[in-house]
């Protein structure tokens, strides 16, 4: 017992020490304490060579129509355009050579709640909060800003609002429109949702229903992807093994993007129409010992996410951004390509712009981690253990060398900041609600 917290620190145990009554009654005290406190905390302290500059595109699509699209558990290791030698979304891969993609894209959580908080309002989350408490925080939406710009606007979504308290991250954003599986009803219909066509029909009967003269903005919140891997049909990859069927369902969600993309066209709106495409997290297939799903872990396959943007007319050849980019950072991105002002309370930055910053991302949902991706460097901390782990991505894309040991000032320069900004975090999401 005495060697036990000395050794954790030292041997990855995956959790396995810890005692099921202790672990039940820590969950009563918080593991991140909030603190006041203000920082660029994404900005690193290393040399880091110069960075892309997309400034270009400032307002290159205002008066288009947005599309944002959160693929469902799509994480960018498993997409060809990423590297993947097989490629389950072909259409995707195809727009891919008319948009702007990032490499290295990252979730600031690998779950879609809190995810797709960080997304619509620009905002962290916080370390061990429950998503009822984002309904109180008053930073506007990208659904309020375009609301306010005019827009009509929408979400549809082919689960159920009620899972994990959903609806307290999307009620009172300014969507005009919110629909879910129990409004959408469908071919296949089951506790968790609907069938993805009947969606998109959805959508696009919602477009017709709209001025020929107004601009709207569509959110799609799709399903496929999710475990456990269903589809209508069967697929093209072998289904005796998750991985398979995971790949039939990207395959499927694939095939309903591209509907609705034809579905904008054939109605004259596809050139007029800004589309953002990304994975709302990864998904975990035992890269790393007891790493399934996506919730438990931040190693790449859990947060490492596509992310593009495609908008017929104004991309014409593929544009790959190598920089380390945050889903946080898209509210703002949108609003410069709109050529809007973002609420000066965005705590992302846009990605048209040339400064570097980190990814900073967590996880709570067992064991607590938190880390970030700074150039090629990744750091991952676990709370519990005390254990460090670095890794150098350009050389070690698999996350199997760890170097903290051999390179302490840079974990001396990463684990203050991140238990500074996951305080500071936690501290700013009490003040910033209602």
């Amino acid at each position: 017992m005495a060697l036990g917290p000395t050794a954790t620190a030292h041997v990855d145990v995956v959790g396995r020490h810890r005692n099921a009554l202790v672990t039940l009654i820590s969950t009563a005290f918080p593991r991140i304490q909030a603190q006041h406190q203000t920082a660029d905390w994404r900005k690193s302290r290393f040399d880091e060579p110069a960075s892309e500059d997309l400034s270009r595109f400032h307002a290159v699509a205002a008066g288009r129509n947005l599309v944002m699209i959160h693929l469902e558990s799509t994480g960018a290791g498993y997409l060809h355009p990423y590297g993947s030698p097989v490629d389950p979304m072909p259409k995707l891969t195809r727009l891919a050579t008319k948009a702007v993609l990032f490499e290295n894209a990252y979730a600031v959580y690998p779950e879609s709640i809190k995810g797709l908080f960080s997304v619509l309002c620009s905002r962290y989350p916080a370390f061990d909060s429950r998503a009822e408490s984002y309904e109180r925080v008053s930073t506007p939406s990208i659904a309020q800003v375009l609301a306010k710009a005019g827009y009509r606007t929408a979400l549809f979504h082919s689960g159920r609002f009620m899972y994990l308290g959903m609806e307290s991250v999307v009620g009172k954003r300014g969507y005009q429109t919110l629909e879910d599986a129990g409004d959408i009803g469908g071919n296949h219909n089951s506790s968790f949702g609907v069938d993805e066509p009947a969606t998109v029909k959805r959508m696009l009967g919602w477009v017709d229903a709209l001025p020929r003269d107004k601009r709207f903005f569509i959110t799609y919140l799709p399903i496929a992807g999710h475990h456990p891997y269903e589809t209508p049909e069967p697929g093209p990859f072998p289904e005796n093994e998750d991985i398979g069927r995971y790949r039939n369902a990207l395959h499927y969600a694939d095939a309903v993007v591209a509907e609705l993309i034809e579905g904008l066209r054939i109605r004259g709106l596809d050139e007029n129409t800004l589309f953002v495409i990304f994975g709302d997290h990864g998904e975990a297939f035992g890269q790393h010992q007891g790493n399934y799903g996506h919730t438990l872990f931040i190693y790449e396959e859990n947060i490492r996410v596509p992310l593009l943007l495609v908008a017929p007319g104004l991309f014409e050849g593929p544009i790959r951004v190598h920089r380390t980019a945050s889903l946080i950072d898209l509210a703002p991105t949108i609003c410069d390509l709109l050529g809007l002002p973002p609420p000066a309370d965005y705590q992302g930055r846009s990605l048209l712009q040339p400064e570097r910053g980190m990814a900073l991302f967590f996880a709570d949902y067992s064991l607590g981690f938190f880390g970030l991706r700074d150039g090629d460097w990744k750091f991952i901390h676990e709370l519990d253990s005390g254990r460090s782990k670095l890794f150098d991505l350009c050389s070690d894309p698999g996350e199997t060398n760890d170097l903290a040991r051999k390179l302490p000032e840079r974990v001396a320069e990463y684990l203050p900041r991140l238990q500074q900004w996951s305080a500071a975090q936690k501290d700013l999401i009490l003040r910033c609600q209602r």
